[in-house]
């Protein structure tokens, strides 16, 4: 009698919960059963409820801080390691501590590469995550690393609203290549914000390098943490002539007072995906779920097929 593969289980994060159901729903399952029980002091431990042994997992989290996330993250691949399971799979639509990626200074950690020898160590072999800091992270993962991109679904939306005279611009000279390929797949111009940092999210000063008059402006990151840098770019953008002004961000961390900043700015409209999960109650911010993106990738990922066309740059 032939082995019969069996159905592969899915199990989120707490943090995660939400977009874990969406992304089982979309998958034509149900969340796994998983209980955590905490000590008085705030230590916690993931127990899961059922058999996952010989099976493959997919176990849901973003990690942004607090760290927490991220241990959660660990002890659950642990478990499942510990519980047999076949192949065990981190799916993490937000990857975080990304930004320390290299030693930009002296007697600094690189973060990065740390969480990527703590993800295998506790029991992943396998990584799908999006829109990564730095591309050059997946090279820190001795297991395979799945790299999605958000423009899978943010490009279908820009080319829906129907503006005339777009123009795509990068926040930043670090995000101009993410910048030059939404510009080439929507056939339009690119101009690029340089900015001065006084430190970590204080930007000093920052300028405009091109033309943005009577232009409908798109603005492309990959992150958007306190929204400093895209506020006063769109402000800045708006004073330089531009029709109107949009934001285009896959990860909406919105820390500190980012939703009063972007209430406040001259941003049209901030479009983000549900990686992590946001206050919806915000008249600016429009949310697109990723939970369809996972969903046929962990499909394509488990019956062994392709997933190249979900790299669209």
């Amino acid at each position: 009698m032939a082995y019969q593969v069996p159905e592969p289980k899915i199990f989120a994060c707490t943090q995660s919960i939400e977009l874990g159901k969406k992304i089982a729903a979309s998958y034509g399952a149900e969340l796994g059963n998983i209980q955590f029980s905490r000590y008085s002091d705030g230590e916690f431990q993931p127990s899961f409820e059922e058999s996952i042994r010989g099976t493959r997992i997919f176990i849901i989290g973003s990690t942004n801080p607090s760290s927490e996330n991220l241990m959660e993250m660990l002890l659950m691949l642990d478990a499942a390691k510990r519980a047999s399971a076949r192949h065990i799979t981190a799916v993490m639509p937000y990857f975080g501590w990304a930004r320390q990626d290299r030693k930009d200074k002296p007697r600094v950690p690189i973060a990065a590469k740390l969480v990527a020898k703590m993800l295998e160590t506790a029991g992943a072999t396998r990584i799908i995550t999006m829109d990564l800091h730095a591309d050059q992270i997946q090279g820190f993962f001795e297991k395979p690393v799945d790299h999605l991109f958000a423009s899978t679904m943010f490009l279908p939306y820009l080319k829906g609203l129907n503006l005339d005279n777009l123009c795509i611009a990068s926040p930043d000279m670090g995000g101009s290549k993410r910048a030059y390929a939404y510009s080439k797949a929507l056939e339009c111009d690119v101009v690029i914000c340089y900015k001065q940092r006084a430190k970590a999210n204080v930007i000093s000063h920052m300028e405009l390098i091109g033309d943005v008059q009577g232009k409908n402006v798109i603005l492309v990151d990959d992150m958007v943490d306190t929204a400093g840098t895209l506020t006063k770019a769109a402000d800045l953008m708006m004073e330089r002539g531009a029709e109107s002004v949009r934001a285009v961000t896959t990860h909406g961390l919105l820390s500190g007072n980012a939703y009063e900043k972007i209430e406040k700015s001259k941003l049209t409209e901030l479009i983000i995906t549900d990686s992590i999960p946001i206050d919806h109650n915000q008249s600016k911010i429009k949310v697109l779920s990723c939970a369809d993106l996972f969903a046929d990738v962990m499909h394509r990922v488990h019956h062994n097929t392709s997933i190249s066309s979900k790299f669209l740059m």
